[in-house]
C-alpha cells in the first residue's frame, strides 16, 4: 500500500529521479577524476606506448564525463533543482576551458621530443662520438705528435654533449639559443683541429683519418636532429602547462563537482527521510 501511495503522489518518481541524479553527479566527478589522473601520468611517462596508453585514458574518461554531464542535466531540470543547474552550468563551462587546454597538452606529451632528444644524445649521437674518438686514437698511434690536436677535437665533441644534455631540459628560447652556439663553436673546433691533424698526419694514418671524417659527420648530423627535436620541447611544454594551468583549472573543476554533489545528496536526503 505504501509503494501504491508513493507512485500516486509521485514521490516514488521524484525519488528515482534524485537517486539518478546523485549516481551521475559521482560518475561526473569519477570520470573527471579519471581524466586529470591518466593526463598526468601522460606527461609524466617515459616511454611513447606509456605515454599513448595514457593519452587515450584521458580522453575516454573526458568523453565519459561529458556523457554524464549530458544525462544529469535533463534530470536536474525536471527535478527544479535551479542551484544544481547553476553549478552544472558553471562546471560545464569551465570543463570546455579543461578540455580545450588537456588536449593541448595530451599532444604535446605524446610527441616526446625531449626523451627522443635524449635518447639520441645517449645512443646514436655516443656511439658516433666514440667513433671519432677511437678513430682520433689510432691517428696518434700512428703519429704520436697529433696527440694534443687529437685530443681538442675530441674535447669539443664532448662539450657538446654535456651541452645536449642542456639544451634538451632548457626551457627557455634565449637559453637554448646561447646553447646552440656555444655547440656551433665547439663543432667548429673539432672541425679545424681535424683539418689541421690531416696535415700532419703519416700517409699510414689516412684510412683513420677517413674514418674519422665520418663519425664526426654522423655525429653532427644526429646532433642537428637532437636540437631539432629539443627545439620542439614537448615534454618540458606539457609539464609546465600541466604544472601551472592545468591545476588551476582542475582544481576549479573539482570544487564545483564537489558543491554540485553536496547540494545533489542533500535533496537525496530528504527524499528518504
Amino acid at each position: 500500500m505504501a509503494s501504491l501511495a508513493a507512485a500516486c503522489d509521485g514521490s516514488g518518481s521524484i525519488l528515482a529521479q534524485e537517486v539518478a541524479a546523485r549516481r551521475l553527479t559521482a560518475d561526473l566527478r569519477v570520470q573527471f577524476s579519471k581524466a586529470a589522473d591518466a593526463s598526468n601520468r601522460a606527461v609524466m611517462a617515459d616511454t611513447d606506448e606509456a605515454s599513448i596508453a595514457a593519452a587515450r585514458e584521458a580522453e575516454t574518461a573526458i568523453t565519459a564525463a561529458a556523457e554524464a554531464s549530458k544525462s544529469l542535466e535533463p534530470v536536474l531540470r525536471q527535478l527544479g533543482h535551479t542551484d544544481e543547474i547553476g553549478l552544472l552550468d558553471s562546471f560545464n563551462k569551465k570543463f570546455t576551458e579543461y578540455g580545450a587546454l588537456d588536449k593541448d597538452i595530451l599532444g604535446l606529451a605524446v610527441e616526446n621530443t625531449n626523451l627522443k632528444a635524449q635518447r639520441l644524445s645517449f645512443g646514436d649521437a655516443r656511439e658516433a662520438a666514440d667513433s671519432f674518438r677511437g678513430a682520433l686514437d689510432a691517428i696518434v698511434r700512428a703519429a704520436p705528435a697529433t696527440d694534443a690536436l687529437a685530443a681538442r677535437s675530441v674535447l669539443a665533441v664532448r662539450e657538446i654533449q654535456v651541452l645536449q644534455g642542456r639544451h634538451i631540459a632548457e626551457a627557455d628560447d634565449a637559453a637554448m639559443t646561447r646553447l646552440e652556439a656555444e655547440m656551433s663553436a665547439d663543432a667548429a673546433a673539432a672541425g679545424k683541429n681535424l683539418d689541421e691533424l690531416s696535415r700532419k698526419a703519416p700517409p699510414v694514418a689516412k684510412p683513420s683519418l677517413a674514418e674519422a671524417r665520418a663519425a664526426l659527420a654522423r655525429f653532427m648530423s644526429v646532433h642537428a636532429e637532437i636540437l631539432r627535436l629539443s627545439r620542439r620541447n614537448s615534454n618540458v611544454r606539457s609539464l609546465a602547462l600541466s604544472l601551472g594551468q592545468k591545476r588551476t583549472v582542475t582544481a576549479e573543476c573539482d570544487d564545483l563537482l564537489q558543491a554540485l554533489q553536496d547540494a545533489v545528496a542533500k535533496h537525496e536526503f530528504r527524499a528518504t527521510r
